[in-house]
């Protein structure tokens, strides 16, 4: 197939126009201007853009990963794709020790059938006064142990694990973590801004959603939010649904970082693409009202019902540079930084990777979904 387009964002740069030709589900040419042949699919007044990377995604579609079942899993892949998701870590949220091994277990298996591309353990091993919306009786401190017993039964799946370095035990937790294959993420966290930099000195990478969930800045304590920005070995989750940051914060961040340590997320639970209402959370009750997810009784936010097309476009809109430098800066932040991030291959628009990508109107809304050389439905 042979796909040429007004604008091709490849992730390196943007082709106006461009094409893009796809052999067996791999990308075997990526060019600017007309190709040397008629196109296949000529796409028209449209922007291409490689398939989204979610690194932060605890379900949707009715469909939620903690509750570790074929159908919930499958639920929610489905409804990401159709948003232009086309790789996916499954996010966890704390659990009991029994619970959590079951878990691991379900999604491991489902790490090597290919549904998702791994899994993220987002607790249990997080602070009780920056909990959120976790179980506050499933926090604990790290065991070694447990944390052998819970790789073990993913199989190898367990791509990120985020933790509260504060915590008694949690450097020598980050060393075993980075050494059994995972990116350690700090998160969750009240720990100070001295704490946060033994963590990555201790081999931790990611910041899990920044500012959200964080002992604030402050100006006698900096805490972990300054840390975790000023090491340029950290990758800096954000949340840009319109509900978690301000987008001032969006665009402070990408410039004090860089675009290039920025991974945009939706932090995304079972009701992103569903109706109003009553749903889970591990084993919270979560009330979602115009969209907005709370932890049913309180005001303390509960994930979000945003897909990574919208996360996209408000990254686009937020932005203060010009329409084609924010377009190729978001497609950094929405594919190739999170697959760097976690150490996956094959993000962007090139030759010899994956034929994901993702069709957009002028007005970045989703038209089309390629997964690995195959249209997705439902679009």
């Amino acid at each position: 197939m042979l796909f040429t387009a007004d604008r091709v964002c490849t992730g390196a740069e943007v082709l106006s126009p461009g094409f893009v030709e796809v052999t067996d589900g791999l990308i075997t040419g990526v060019g600017a201007g007309a190709p040397d042949r008629p196109a296949d699919s000529p796409l028209g007044a449209v922007t291409v853009v490689p398939g989204f990377v979610d690194m932060h995604t605890h379900g949707g579609g009715s469909g939620a990963f903690p509750e570790a079942s074929e159908a919930g899993s499958r639920a929610a892949v489905d409804l990401h794709r159709r948003h232009g998701t086309t790789t996916l870590i499954a996010s966890l949220v704390s659990a009991h020790p029994a619970e959590l091994l079951r878990q691991a277990s379900v999604l491991g298996e489902q790490v090597q059938d290919g549904l998702i591309a791994g899994i993220h353990l987002e607790g249990p091993w997080l602070s009780s006064l920056r909990c959120g919306a976790h179980e506050p009786s499933a926090l604990r401190a790290p065991d070694l142990d447990e944390i052998d017993r819970v790789f073990a039964a993913a199989k190898g799946g367990v791509r990120m694990v985020t933790i509260a370095p504060e915590l008694d035990g949690a450097l020598p937790a980050i060393r075993r973590m980075v050494e059994l294959g995972a990116v350690a993420a700090v998160g969750h966290t009240d720990a100070s801004y001295a704490g946060a930099k033994a963590a990555v000195e201790a081999g931790a990478t990611a910041a899990t959603h920044l500012f959200n969930a964080m002992r604030p800045i402050h100006h006698r304590e900096p805490g972990p939010v300054l840390a975790l920005l000023e090491d340029p070995r950290v990758m800096i989750e954000l949340i840009v649904d319109g509900v978690h940051l301000h987008p001032a914060l969006y665009r402070s961040v990408t410039r004090e970082a860089g675009p290039d340590r920025v991974a945009l997320i939706t932090d995304a639970m079972a009701a992103a693409g569903m109706a109003d209402g009553s749903y889970t959370l591990g084993a919270l009750t979560v009330d979602v009202t115009n969209g907005v997810a709370h932890i049913a009784g309180t005001d303390t936010i509960a994930g979000s019902t945003a897909t990574m097309d919208r996360v996209f476009r408000n990254a686009v809109l937020a932005s203060d540079l010009p329409r084609e430098q924010a377009l190729a800066v978001a497609v950094r932040q929405t594919s190739l930084n999170p697959a760097r991030a976690i150490g996956l291959p094959g993000a962007g628009l090139v030759v010899g990777t994956p034929a994901d990508l993702v069709v957009l109107s002028d007005d970045l809304v989703v038209q089309r979904v390629l997964h690995q050389g195959t249209w997705a439905t439902g679009v």
